[in-house]
């Protein structure tokens, strides 16, 4: 038996062999300063769809992200097999730091934040004007994720044929939100998409509509070909008579520097990421009547100055109504 006293050395001491190896164990992970630059174009089951240079590539998320999940509009460094050939597949090291976020919550009492798409300009909020029925208080919270987001507004109004846009216009006509106005007989002869598509160009802009309104529909005629070209490497399902976007999808805008993005429907959009301060600045026609509020006013509250601003014709009452519903689900007093 060996015996350890002052006079030993390493000699003396037994090491254990590494078992994978004798390559040491680190924390430094590798820069992959070489590694290609992508998009992601659509997510499903953990699997990236992204466009490298003009290849689409499938890939998944290395393990050294931990994790930080990417979502689509993201760009992101890849590694690996970058062939865009049937069976390959690639590795996501690295998540830029992103432009913008489109955030929401199934419900307003719901803590857990959804990344919905990342490094937009531009969200096209679409709603028919009838068959469904305009929702102004879904159309609001989307406007509260837009501008909470970094996201600029385009507010798209189908069905003109079924109902006028009147009503909606003397709600958001005012507010310097850019808009547009189609009918069905316009989308089938592509006017309605031409329209749509000089609002686009240049720009990534994400689509957002409840179901129904005839969003993937019009999207379908902006990019048909794309559309095409991208769902036979990627499973997007469809229903029966109606397009259901079930996970978002990044197009690019043939003709164009755009893209544009179709997401899933929604029948509601949680806020409770959106600090409720923060909630105003979808609400220009407001926001300038509350310098007379008083310090931390929930601008639901007697001394609100509000009130007044509305009483002087200077915003719609339906306006101030919206903010403190709004507000009152933020603070889980009210549901939607």
């Amino acid at each position: 038996m060996r015996r350890y006293g002052k006079h030993t050395d390493e000699d003396d001491i037994r090491s254990r062999p590494n078992r994978k190896g004798n390559r040491p164990r680190t924390n430094i992970r590798p820069k992959h300063e070489d590694a290609a630059e992508g998009m992601v174009l659509t997510v499903d089951r953990g699997r990236l769809t992204c466009l490298v240079e003009d290849r689409i590539v499938l890939a998944m998320k290395a393990r050294e992200l931990g994790r930080k999940a990417a979502v689509v509009g993201d760009r992101v460094a890849l590694v690996g097999d970058l062939s865009g050939k049937k069976d390959t597949l690639a590795r996501i090291v690295r998540i830029e730091e992103r432009t913008s976020v489109l955030r929401r919550t199934a419900d307003d009492d719901d803590p857990y934040e959804r990344v919905v798409v990342a490094n937009a300009d531009q969200l096209a909020i679409v709603t028919a004007l009838a068959d469904p029925e305009p929702r102004p208080r879904l159309i609001d919270r989307c406007l509260v994720a837009a501008y909470d987001g970094g996201l600029e507004p385009l507010l798209v109004m189908t069905k003109s044929d079924l109902a006028p846009p009147d009503k909606l216009l003397e709600l958001y006509g005012h507010l310097d939100i850019p808009y547009v106005v189609t009918s069905r007989e316009e989308l089938d002869s592509g006017e309605a998409a031409d329209r749509v598509r000089d609002q686009l160009d240049g720009k990534i802009t994400a689509f957002v509509g409840h179901s129904g309104v005839g969003k993937t529909t019009l999207v379908n005629a902006l990019v048909p070909k794309e559309r095409r070209r991208l769902t036979g490497h990627v499973n997007v399902v469809t229903g029966r008579g109606r397009h259901t976007t079930t996970s978002a999808l990044a197009l690019p805008l043939s003709g164009t520097d755009g893209w544009v993005i179709d997401t899933p429907g929604v029948r509601s959009f949680g806020l409770a990421h959106v600090d409720p301060s923060r909630v105003i600045h979808a609400f220009p026609d407001l926001e300038p009547g509350t310098e007379g509020c008083p310090r931390a006013c929930s601008h639901d509250e007697p001394d609100c100055a509000l009130d007044a601003w509305v009483a002087e014709d200077h915003a719609d009452p339906a306006r101030l109504y919206s903010l403190r519903r709004l507000l009152a689900t933020r603070e889980r007093k009210e549901g939607d």
